[in-house]
């Protein structure tokens, strides 16, 4: 079954968007009272609530991911790699175990690594992004991206409606790029679940959010959707790949060289982030994510250009213009706004 000869396609994946949502909506309300008792994310120096406010709604949004793309996929006859799965239950796993009791860092990278490990490595060989390098140095590289990847996720994930203004306009983009024949069918499965799961978690997340992700969400959510921007690299789209989530990439990664900079434990909690900053520079919640919102759509556009123009040209100007309004938007939460 193909989304590109096959427009019925359209029907289904809007109907497993709908799905996906209403059983992530259900088990995120009716977790709740147990996570209030048992996972209270409590306010702190480096928090953006202030309020005790129970974590851990990512159960809901990963079963309801994986169970409408895998009964999707059963009845599309496109199956999911064994390894996907596997591994992001595995990884929700840590993140729950770190949402309770707070593992050691280094516990959570070696457990980190070998969940992406086993995605990046159970790829076929001619899955390739640059074929003239080595083919074990190129998974390697992906390897350490797809790392850090999970925990940028993770680490963008502090705001209140952050994470759904961040993987809806991808896995948007990435269903209609699916739709288009651009994308391999299992990863539309996935893109099109954890879609409707993030709508489905949205009313519960927004401001004030009655409950959170934690890191049993935004980690298999950063390794689901790193998966499958990899796979539109691995389809010949690495421009589109890296547009879509440009906005997580370019905060967490300049905040992270600024830490590192200043000598800093970068590996800890901290506010640094320019999102954080820029509500520490008066702009409001809603704002914030409005902006980010808005500057996703923009990537989300720019990037469908590039796949479907196919010019060289036209893929230096889409990236260009991606990163100025990046520059601007980062610009703007870095400065006080005028009362």
């Amino acid at each position: 079954m193909n989304p590109a000869s096959d427009t019925v396609a359209i029907v289904p994946s809007l109907l497993a968007v709908a799905i996906a949502a209403l059983i992530s909506a259900v088990v995120t309300w009716t977790s709740r009272p147990l996570l209030q008792r048992y996972a209270l994310a409590r306010p702190n120096a480096r928090s953006s609530h202030r309020i005790p406010t129970p974590q851990g709604a990512g159960i809901a949004v990963i079963s309801a991911t994986l169970l409408v793309a895998s009964v999707w996929g059963a009845w599309a006859n496109a199956a999911i790699p064994p390894a996907l799965v596997i591994a992001t239950i595995v990884i929700a796993l840590v993140g729950f175990a770190d949402d309770i009791v707070s593992l050691p860092v280094l516990v959570r990278l070696l457990l980190q690594a070998a969940c992406v490990g086993a995605v990046v490595f159970a790829a076929p060989e001619t899955a390739r992004i640059v074929p003239a390098l080595p083919l074990v140095l190129e998974r390697g590289l992906i390897l350490l991206a797809g790392i850090w990847f999970v925990n940028l996720v993770n680490f963008m994930d502090g705001l209140d409606l952050m994470s759904v203004a961040e993987v809806v306009p991808v896995t948007a983009a990435l269903l209609l790029l699916g739709w288009l024949g651009d994308l391999s069918w299992p990863a539309v499965l996935i893109a099109t679940a954890l879609c409707g799961a993030m709508l489905g978690f949205a009313p519960f997340n927004k401001p004030l959010a009655r409950v959170f992700l934690g890191d049993v969400g935004s980690l298999p959510i950063g390794l689901l959707l790193g998966w499958c921007l990899l796979e539109l690299a691995w389809h010949g789209q690495p421009a589109a790949a890296l547009l879509l989530p440009a906005y997580y990439l370019a905060d967490s990664t300049i905040t992270l060289f600024r830490r590192i900079a200043r000598r800093e434990q970068f590996w800890s909690a901290h506010r640094s982030h320019f999102y954080q900053r820029a509500t520490d520079n008066g702009f409001t919640v809603p704002r914030v994510i409005g902006e980010v919102f808005a500057l996703n759509l923009w990537l989300a556009m720019l990037a469908i250009v590039t796949v479907r123009a196919g010019s060289t040209a036209i893929t230096i100007v889409a990236v260009l213009a991606g990163a100025s309004a990046i520059g601007f938007v980062l610009r703007r939460f870095s400065r006080p706004q005028a009362s």
